[in-house]
């Protein structure tokens, strides 16, 4: 059925109860099934499953990848095939939209796992317990939740705003089961096809699989005398440089400085095409470029004049020049730097997301509050005594963990917690008009606050912006994962439990998980920092995070000449780039965000994301004007979120189990 709206005049000139009235009428579906156990069970299942390819992506990239649109193509497409099996009825809309919802807030929840808290056990050298972990994660995250509740009958009801991410969940649900036959199972086919093709592909390019194929299944250790497993090399460039070795061919080099040395490799990874197609030719061509400045220009030069150098560890080993270092020791400043100010200027170029946010705080329009009468959606919205006692409970509560785990003082911890009230619903009325959520942005500034009132302490600065993070998400994800369900007559109430469901579901998954990816317990059972951080996972948020922690404790004191004047220069190129942005409306294709972002990410994940990008750009623009039912059309242009969607999960589900299996053989 088509989806009803109100008129731009009835949203301007309605009073909230009118709308209410009319959306309990028109809209709201009392008797279809919403929250139900299979729908509770299914979010979460797939949840936790797609909350772990959300911490593989965010580990490698530093970008936190949304899960909704996948779960809604496969709850659909796996309750379609039971339905048609005659084993259950087919899965209504209102049921998969709260999978929807306990998907994503499933899949955002784990943020915090690859920023503020490795950022924090980096800096301090150690590891939090799991059980500290899982505890932080979900008091803050319900704390996010509860702040949401008051906001979403003037944002959502009210104001009408638009949510553009939820709106267009809200579209795909509704083509799913209302529009042409076999569009939804079409998606739900290419998404599964993309998947199982990855899978096998990335099966043949990670050891451990190969080792357990080869050595424990096929036993060919023994009756073949295999010594090491067969595998396809995924970065291709490996070919080259056994062949050069024998042939001794040409092995490339910059300033004298060889191309592995720096990080510059051909890989061929099929999870950042994916991620690459989702971000945009735009995005990851500013990423591209501030890779390309950093490892093959700016790189080379300060090797050449000793300012990134090999280094002698603690145990005394010689470790060698390598991304890793030349991001440590030096272009981590520059990047940073990039981020942090284009980050806040964009910010500060929309001086509408503060007023509006005030304004729609300062009480009800059209004389609605005197006129309104008996609450008509009293029994499906959620109280506001839920939020009254929830905010104040769990913030002392959030407050009292943040001291107790991590040592910020309780002061400190309840004097942020204003502050992050306040960001958090800038942040949400951004998401609530553009889709945008300056999460980061508004991190640092409570970074940067907390830091000047104690230098001393990390974790002081650290946790309050991990705090801003972890409470802002979910607050704005709640509110964009309710928008749908209000256009599809969903009860929000329901909405809102399932959204719970979705951070334990996360929270459930991912840190156990976390813990055998980037903290494996070596032969003695001790676990260390030392491994966080890999060629494999760079980790990009946790080190700029680190990076922001470390200027506050320590100042400039210590940098190269070199660093604080890449550093003067990237502050006054982020602040041109996003100005030029916004004086062009923004038509200019660059980003200072994702430059900074391609100076921290490998090299190789840049060039793989920028093909991916330019691959779906190009196939594209070549099918978007052929008619409807052209089968390239389907796939390139309607199909393209779930053809991503499919690379991402296949080579991270595949990923995940590689390192599995790595630790248990």
């Amino acid at each position: 059925m088509a989806i009803q709206q109100l008129t731009d005049e009835q949203i301007r000139s309605w009073t909230r109860t009118q709308k209410d009235e009319w959306w309990f009428k028109n809209v709201f579906r009392g008797d279809m099934p919403q929250l139900t156990l299979r729908a509770a069970l299914t979010g979460f299942l797939l949840g936790g499953i797609l909350a772990a390819t959300a911490l593989y992506i965010a580990a490698k990239t530093g970008i936190t990848i949304g899960v909704g649109l996948t779960s809604v193509i496969l709850a659909f497409a796996l309750f379609r095939i039971i339905a048609s099996s005659g084993l259950a009825s087919d899965y209504t809309i209102l049921e998969n939209n709260c999978t929807q919802s306990i998907a994503t807030a499933a899949g955002y929840v784990v943020s915090p796992l690859t920023s503020s808290l490795a950022a924090y056990m980096l800096i301090t050298e150690r590891v939090i317990p799991w059980w500290q972990m899982m505890i932080w994660m979900v008091v803050i995250s319900i704390l996010g939740v509860l702040v949401a509740f008051p906001m979403k009958r003037r944002f959502i009801n009210e104001d009408q705003l638009p949510f553009p991410e939820g709106r267009a969940s809200g579209v795909v649900l509704d083509s799913l089961y209302s529009g042409a036959a076999g569009d939804g199972m079409f998606k739900a086919r290419l998404l599964g096809i993309t998947a199982l093709g990855t899978g096998f592909y990335q099966a043949l390019v990670s050891d451990g699989w190969m080792k357990l194929i080869q050595f424990k299944i096929l036993r060919l250790d023994q009756w073949a005398g295999l010594k090491e497993p067969w595998v396809i090399h995924e970065r291709l460039d490996t070919y080259y440089y056994q062949a050069a070795v024998k042939a001794e061919l040409w092995i490339p080099k910059i300033l004298g400085t060889d191309f592995r040395a720096l990080g510059l490799r051909f890989t061929l990874d099929a999870a950042m095409l994916g991620v690459g197609g989702l971000m945009g030719i735009a995005i990851a061509t500013s990423c591209l470029l501030g890779s390309f400045i950093n490892f093959a220009i700016l790189a080379p030069l300060m090797i050449q004049a000793g300012d990134i150098v090999q280094r002698v560890a603690p145990n005394g080993a010689v470790v060698p020049i390598s991304r890793a270092e030349i991001v440590n020791q030096w272009s981590m400043w520059w990047g940073v730097t990039m981020m942090v100010v284009g980050s806040l200027v964009s910010l500060a170029a929309k001086p509408e997301l503060f007023t509006n946010t005030f304004k729609s705080l300062r009480g009800s329009k059209n004389g609605d509050k005197a006129a309104r009468g008996p609450d008509l959606l009293a029994q499906i919205e959620v109280p506001l005594w839920v939020s009254y006692v929830g905010v104040p409970v769990f913030s002392v509560l959030g407050a009292w963990v943040t001291h107790h785990f991590f040592g910020v003082s309780m002061g400190l911890a309840l004097i942020s917690l204003p502050l992050i009230f306040v960001l958090t619903i800038i942040c949400t009325n951004s998401m609530a008009l553009t889709s945008w959520t300056p999460i980061g942005a508004m991190s640092k500034i409570t970074q940067f606050t907390m830091g000047a009132i104690d230098r001393t302490n990390p974790a002081s600065n650290l946790l309050p912006a991990g705090m801003t993070g972890e409470i802002a998400s979910n607050a704005a994800n709640l509110l964009s994962d309710i928008k749908p369900g209000y256009m599809l007559g969903g009860k929000p109430r329901h909405q809102a439990v399932g959204h719970v469901i979705g951070i334990f579901a996360g929270v459930l998954a991912c840190v156990p998980l976390y813990f055998l990816l980037f903290l494996p317990a070596d032969a003695n059972g001790l676990r260390s920092t030392a491994t966080i951080l890999s060629e494999q996972f760079s980790m990009p948020s946790a080190v700029q995070w680190k990076g922001v922690a470390e200027l506050i404790a320590k100042g400039v004191q210590g940098l190269p000449a070199s660093a604080l004047i890449a550093m003067a220069v990237a502050a006054v190129a982020a602040a041109a780039i996003e100005l030029i942005k916004i004086f062009t409306k923004g038509r200019f294709p660059l980003s200072a965000v994702s430059i900074g972002l391609g100076v921290v990410l490998p090299p190789e994940s840049v060039l793989a994301m920028f093909l991916g990008a330019l691959l779906f750009w190009v196939m594209g623009l070549r099918h978007k004007g052929k008619p409807a039912g052209d089968i390239k059309r389907r796939i390139w242009v309607e199909g393209a979120e779930p053809v991503c969607a499919g690379l991402i999960s296949g080579a991270a589900l595949m990923g995940i189990g590689n390192a599995l299996v790595n630790v248990l053989i």
